[in-house]
């Protein structure tokens, strides 16, 4: 098994007003993230806009990503795809630039057969020797990654853990009781995250630790070693963000909430856009009641 655990920040890709990379706002974003005791980040998942990143773009931000941490945390690459032949090109990639483990995604669109997740995972593990993160994610990729299917896998040397973010607390439980002596198991729903910790869950790939980094990383902290009390309270501070950043598809209001907070410029990629005005004093509003801002 990973030494992963704890907060793993899905970090957002900063870019400039007209969709460029913007470097100078990573550097910015990943000394803030280990001022505020972030565990582990994860560059270019989902909330990093993996689908709108082609190749050198996406290979590009994970190094750079490396480079900045310079070694003080885990950095673990999203590097999934709906082609296993790109899946493969991606994860051989990241090991070359040496990330720490690559998180991947089940493929989205063409819908395979459980049969074909488990060829799918279980080529890219045999291609390449990097620990491996399972990722299944129903509502962004309209394919469930079945209890069995993870079972079968978790016997491969290469895969270490599983994201699971159905937001399903019986999937949680069966996974658990299924696989947890082979794989590391991670909450992928914010909203559920401290009750999956408290039952053994490794970690919280997150987004809301994009905003509240400290907190998320407090909450997991407490939760992990079964201190409810503290968990709870820590967790009803920042349970509004939770919610509120998903008014409007993930990143949009991450992205929304990084750059009132001088983080990061008013940058996103279509088919995404920036936030609709209508939300702007909602999340403003989550900022200041969660004490991520105070003005």
């Amino acid at each position: 098994m990973s030494n992963f655990k704890g907060s793993m920040v899905a970090i957002a890709t900063p870019m400039n007003e007209d969709g460029s990379l913007d470097f100078e706002s990573l550097e910015k974003l990943v000394e803030f993230h280990i001022e505020n005791s972030t565990d582990v980040i994860i560059s270019v998942g989902t909330t990093g806009e993996s689908a709108t990143l082609d190749f050198n773009e996406h290979s590009r931000v994970i190094k750079t990503t490396i480079d900045l941490v310079k070694g003080r945390i885990p950095v673990i690459a999203g590097t999934g795809a709906n082609s296993t032949s790109e899946a493969i090109e991606l994860t051989e990639s990241a090991k070359k630039n040496g990330a720490d483990g690559c998180l991947l995604v089940t493929p989205y669109y063409n819908k395979p057969t459980q049969e074909g997740l488990y060829q799918h995972y279980k080529k890219i593990a045999d291609h390449v020797s990097i620990p491996q993160i399972l990722y299944n994610v129903p509502g962004r990729t309209s394919v469930d990654m079945e209890p069995q299917t993870v079972y079968r896998l978790s016997t491969h040397e290469n895969i270490v853990g599983i994201k699971e973010a159905s937001g399903n607390k019986n999937r949680s439980t069966e996974l658990m009781n299924l696989c947890s002596d082979n794989i590391q198991i991670f909450t992928g729903d914010d909203k559920t995250s401290m009750s999956d910790l408290i039952d053994g869950f490794s970690g919280n790939i997150s987004v809301t630790a994009n905003i509240a980094p400290k907190q998320m990383h407090m909450m997991c902290k407490h939760a992990m070693e079964g201190d409810l009390k503290k968990a709870s309270e820590l967790n009803k501070q920042i349970d509004i963000l939770h919610d509120v950043l998903f008014c409007e598809s993930n990143p949009i209001p991450v992205k929304w909430c990084l750059n009132r907070m001088g983080l990061i410029k008013k940058g996103i990629r279509l088919p995404l856009t920036w936030l609709d005005k209508k939300y702007h004093e909602q999340l403003n509003q989550a900022l200041l009641d969660s004490g991520v801002i105070n003005e």
